[in-house]
């Protein structure tokens, strides 16, 4: 923890500066010219110094040569989009895919019209905002955990 020195209110300079609006930097450690010209380059330089020698020490592995002839056949995205690449996947045509993709943000928009019905903050309260928020919470679990199926499995999610 820093020190801090407590101003001295019977001293008659601070208190003329203090009439003024001028007396915060009577005490304490001024930043300009001890922190900003001897702190602040010391902090960024040893940022650099820290990054150029994770560098050098742990060099990022190159993988091999892209190969577009050569698509994977499990092809996932991250974490967060899969409930998107689900919906691309099951659906047969993919303008429907898209379709319902860009259903999630126009229902997402709507949210705030759904909420504004009722005056209540308490869920319980809120039986039409509360339902759909559950229904999409599920819709979108069940989604993402069948992307990490393969396909003839994904909607089941493996159960049945």
């Amino acid at each position: 923890m820093a020190t801090i020195k407590k101003p001295d209110l019977s001293d008659p300079q601070l208190r003329e500066k203090l009439k003024k609006g001028m007396g915060h930097n009577y005490y304490g450690e001024p930043a300009w010219p001890n922190d900003l010209l001897y702190v602040f380059p010391v902090v960024m330089l040893g940022t650099l110094a820290c990054c150029v020698s994770l560098a050098v020490l742990d060099p990022a592995m190159i993988g091999e040569p892209a190969n577009p002839f050569a698509t994977p056949l499990e092809i996932l995205p991250e974490w967060y989009l899969y409930p998107t690449f689900q919906i691309l996947r099951i659906l047969p045509n993919k303008l429907l895919g898209i379709a319902g993709m860009t259903a999630i943000p126009l229902g997402l928009m709507l949210v705030p019209f759904i909420e504004n019905v009722n005056k209540f903050q308490n869920p319980f309260r809120r039986p039409v905002a509360t339902t759909v928020f559950m229904i999409g919470t599920l819709v979108t679990l069940w989604l993402g955990i069948g992307a990490t199926f393969p396909i003839d499995e994904s909607l089941t999610l493996g159960l049945f």
